[in-house]
């Protein structure tokens, strides 16, 4: 059942206060401000996020608007995840504009054409199956090293992908020493808007839980914060509008 729009701007702060919760209960969590998760689930993709509808209820509904169910359950992908809140995002910039454009706001998923949300979409979804080990480390602060990899979406799309090595802090409080590199690992997807100029301004988005295994492929479910669906509301906004609003 369709969820009204605002109700996933107040999934924000219900989500985070579920995180709260367990977080205290739980040390060994998968994920940073998305849930908690097991690494194995006995079921397609699209039944993991159907599983979910915490996090993944608007998703699920996008992927079907898509006409992209085939893929979820049956073709072996790899899928970075873009929680509720970030589809959210999306729509109240599209909302913003149409709004002080005089023309009429999103009230349905389904005022928003397939075609695009299959573009978006795709751009979270790469053929075969890849966990965190399988990709290259990438330092944004110096991508001459560790420049991550290049990848095309399913609707190829440039995007790259790499893991962050954070740095480690150790000693007492007053002596601390900080070793570069030696923190956790944590997978970062990025779409790079001007390919000629490859090396700058990427849009950033990392992961929260990664390697996550249904039947069918690898999910890495991503952060809930500072992400729009699409990485820029503005390219969002423009699919939207080029294929028209509502019927």
């Amino acid at each position: 059942m369709y969820k009204n729009i605002n109700r996933i701007t107040g999934l924000v702060v219900l989500m985070t206060a579920v995180l709260c919760i367990a977080v205290g209960c739980k040390k060994n969590a998968h994920y940073l401000d998305t849930g908690i998760t097991n690494a194995k689930f006995d079921g397609n993709i699209m039944q993991y996020l159907e599983s979910k509808p915490l996090h993944f209820d608007t998703l699920a509904q996008v992927i079907k608007l898509a006409g992209m169910e085939d893929v979820f359950k049956n073709e072996n992908i790899t899928f970075f995840a873009p929680p509720d809140p970030c589809i959210g995002a999306s729509i109240r910039e599209l909302n913003f504009y149409l709004y002080f454009t005089g023309k009429d706001t999103v009230k349905t998923l389904s005022d928003i054409k397939p075609k695009v949300w299959k573009e978006v979409l795709s751009m979270y979804v790469f053929k075969g199956t890849s966990r965190l080990k399988d990709f290259r480390q990438v330092d944004t602060a110096a991508l001459d090293t560790y420049s991550g990899q290049g990848y095309l979406a399913l609707n190829n799309m440039p995007m790259n992908i790499g893991v962050v090595y954070h740095d480690a802090v150790n000693g007492p409080k007053e002596d601390q020493v900080t070793i570069k590199y030696a923190g956790y690992r944590q997978l970062m997807i990025s779409y790079i808007p001007d390919l000629s100029k490859p090396k700058s301004l990427w849009i950033n988005t990392l992961v929260s839980s990664s390697d996550i295994n249904p039947t069918n492929g690898i999910v890495h479910a991503l952060k809930f914060t500072n992400h729009y669906f699409g990485f820029s509301a503005r390219r969002f906004v423009s699919l939207a509008t080029e294929n028209g609003i509502g019927n």
